[in-house]
């Protein structure tokens, strides 16, 4: 097998004679899709939207960057429905651009490189400029974009104008195809001027759409649906296809028989079980989709599993995310991280100014991008409600190195690992020193004067990704044993092994903190959380107390036989 990695060229798969999943019966479900004017397709990054617009390109246009598209589907699917999708080929003017460039830390910057992509773009079309239908006033305007001396007023309306000269010039209307459409927004909304871009954009989207009635048809795709913006406001016959919905499920991402195709051809069939457990997990409508990415990555690498598509970049703002969240949003991810599912109202509209104070908007974000996925979906009156549980192994263990990554601070995994391992062996002082040093590295993360509890909670969630992934505890929080509730409980699979009790308390700044500290063990005692040891017939245990005030704590542990 010779498997394409990176090559998002339609035409370079089929002149290369590539192996590759054919999925140009997208083209069919394109082209039935007759009453809708702007297709939107929302997917996760690396999962087969810039090479299906690439498809679709070739598939419509006539010539690609100066070369026949002719032939070029002869022997795929899409010519088995016959002359009634084939009559399409090569018979439009095509405009095709993709955004996934547009990540800079600055709108001026931003706007220079869209400037250099409309410029490229208009080079494209430059044999307009010949055209006798265009005036010496639309050439000029022309020439002012392709040589980037446009103003931002010219550029907003770039792919307008575009598609205008093409349709006088033809005399028949293009198809407009851009890819990757929120990105210049997700990089806005990080580098701090998303108020500037989403205006532009909003511009550029609004007039190459909503008042444009020369194209033939807009397909975009994108991961976050951002209409809810006013990115597409009052464009007619707008269809947003989320993750959430059956439409064009099966093409992006491949498929279980796809799958194990490419794992016969390979032979890799002995270890598609591991191969599932570690890409697997997606679900786009009632299709069960597997990251396309990581399995063409994993088959070029001879079946190595390492986490790949999670590697490709991309991240920042989910690890962001993850490190600012609220108490309940980390209690939540723990149950995550443990197999569990956690119901969540989901908005498949994303509006980037709520991510800090609407907990919704980040489920959401999390699910479209990938991260998540849903088993289950319940329509009410408040809006959709979604079982979300994370998908994979390779997701999975994301989000151990970003919550590992958080807690060391630039110490490294070793450094966070013998943090840990003092904890759980009952090295309390060497556990205090560690502790400490957590504290102190990480304060700017979060105001601990007004929400203690969310850092705390945050190191709840340390412990229960660490101790998961080895394996070698199940970790409880905020859980009824005995006659109370204990905060942090740590109960070894071996029962040899020492039992852990945490009761954290939050003091006020003149209480004794050394007294809250044994205060907390007391509670342990009284409350007798230690009975689920006991009933695990787990011998050895230690109760540990801890009394925060600010970044200021003491600590206090009591070792016991039960």
């Amino acid at each position: 097998m010779i498997l394409p990695i990176g090559i998002e060229d339609f035409e370079e798969l089929i002149k290369k004679k590539l192996d590759f999943v054919d999925k140009t019966l997208f083209i069919k479900e394109i082209l039935d899709d007759r009453g809708t004017k702007v297709v939107v397709i929302m997917r996760p990054r690396c999962f087969g939207k810039t090479l299906n617009l690439s498809m679709l390109h070739y598939f419509l246009a006539e010539q690609v960057y100066g070369r026949s598209t002719k032939h070029l589907f002869d022997h795929l699917n899409i010519a088995h429905p016959g002359d009634e999708y084939m009559k399409h080929q090569g018979k439009y003017p095509v405009v095709f651009i993709t955004l996934k460039d547009i990540k800079d830390t600055n709108y001026a910057a931003a706007l220079k490189k869209l400037s250099l992509l409309m410029s490229r773009l208009y080079h494209l079309h430059k044999n307009l400029l010949d055209s006798t239908k265009l005036t010496s006033s639309q050439k000029n305007k022309f020439i002012s974009i392709m040589d980037e001396s446009a103003d931002e007023s010219l550029l907003q309306s770039s792919l307008l104008e575009l598609t205008y000269y093409l349709y006088l010039h033809y005399g028949i209307k293009p198809w407009l195809l851009i890819d990757e459409y929120d990105t210049p927004l997700q990089s806005g909304y990080m580098s701090g001027y998303y108020e500037d871009i989403i205006v532009f954009m909003r511009g550029m989207f609004g007039s190459a759409l909503k008042t444009n009635p020369y194209i033939e048809k807009a397909v975009i795709t994108g991961i976050l649906c951002i209409v809810k913006e006013s990115l597409f406001s009052d464009v007619n016959n707008l269809e947003v296809y989320s993750i959430l919905k059956n439409e064009y499920s099966q093409y992006f991402g491949f498929i279980e028989s796809e799958v194990d195709e490419l794992l016969n051809k390979a032979n890799f069939s002995e270890k598609a079980k591991e191969i599932k457990e570690w890409y697997n997990g997606y679900q786009i409508g009632n299709t069960v989709i597997y990251n396309p990415w990581s399995i063409v990555n994993c088959l070029k690498q001879k079946g190595e599993l390492v986490p790949y598509w999670v590697n490709t970049g991309g991240n920042q703002l989910i690890k962001e995310l993850l490190k600012k969240s609220s108490i309940e949003f980390k209690a939540d991810f723990e149950d995550l991280i443990q197999g569990k599912y956690v119901e969540k109202l989901i908005d498949e509209n994303m509006v980037f100014q709520y991510l800090s104070n609407n907990p919704s908007s980040v489920w959401s974000l999390l699910l479209m991008s990938g991260y998540l996925k849903s088993t289950a979906i319940r329509q009410t009156s408040q809006g959709t409600f979604a079982q979300l549980t994370i998908p994979n192994k390779e997701v999975k263990n994301l989000y151990r190195q970003i919550v590992e990554q958080w807690l060391s601070n630039g110490h490294g995994i070793e450094w966070y690992n013998r943090f840990i391992e003092a904890l759980i062996t009952g090295k309390i002082e060497e556990f205090k020193n560690y502790l400490n040093s957590v504290i102190e590295q990480i304060a700017s993360y979060h105001d601990f004067a007004k929400e203690p509890e969310i850092f705390y909670q945050g190191l709840m969630l340390g412990f229960t990704v660490s101790l998961h992934f080895t394996g070698s505890h199940e970790i409880k929080s905020n859980r009824e044993s005995g006659l109370g509730r204990f905060d942090i409980m740590l109960i070894p699979k071996d029962t040899g092994k020492l039992g852990i009790i945490i009761e954290l308390k939050v003091c006020a700044e003149k209480e004794n903190r050394l007294k809250i500290a044994k205060k907390a063990v007391k509670q342990i005692d009284q409350l007798k959380y230690a009975a689920e040891f006991k009933q695990r017939s787990i011998n050895h245990i230690i109760k540990i107390g801890i009394g925060f005030c600010g970044k200021a704590f003491e600590l206090y542990a009591v070792g016991e036989d039960l």
